[in-house]
């Protein structure tokens, strides 16, 4: 069963409000996780809290529990300058900046307009209702070494 510092496997399905397919892992290769580590988004986890291997559940993320509203103030336009005078600047390239107080925050570039770049600081999901189906391939007691890292590793070890 699922509880805090189990490694779980598990095959999904996501989609956005719209039914599109935003994400998937197949049963050949399914998504491992360290529960209760926050190591996916809450909503979902805390769905998964005790379920078995071969159980099946749809669930649905609010923005609240996924990866949080859109915040307008991460959209921002900054001048070209501050790059590096050789990068070829393009749209859906991503970058690491500091956010307000100091936090690192990942911007993504969504259009460059002469001397100015339209940067946007949001997770490409925020604002997002998540549509999860999901099946649990397999459970198993982490490894002390998994929870000294905090995350699952691969097969025979340290694989990441």
């Amino acid at each position: 069963m699922i509880k805090k510092h189990s490694v779980v496997s598990l095959s999904y399905c996501l989609k956005n409000a719209n039914g599109q397919e935003l994400d998937r892992a197949d049963k050949e290769k399914p998504f491992a996780y360290l529960h209760g580590m926050g190591q996916m988004v809450p909503g979902l986890e805390k769905e998964l809290e005790g379920l078995k291997v071969g159980d099946k559940k749809d669930v649905t993320v609010t923005p609240a529990e996924g990866y949080g509203e859109l915040n307008p103030q991460l959209k921002i336009q900054v001048d070209r300058a501050n790059f590096p005078k050789d990068a070829d600047i393009q749209p859906g390239m991503q970058f690491e900046g500091q956010g307000d107080g100091g936090t690192r925050t990942v911007f993504t570039v969504k259009a460059v307009v002469g001397d100015k770049v339209e940067v946007d600081g949001n997770h490409p999901l925020a604002g997002e209702t998540l549509h999860f189906a999901i099946e649990i391939t397999a459970i198993r007691d982490a490894t002390e070494e998994e929870l000294t890292h905090g995350h699952a590793h691969g097969e025979g070890g340290h694989n990441h």
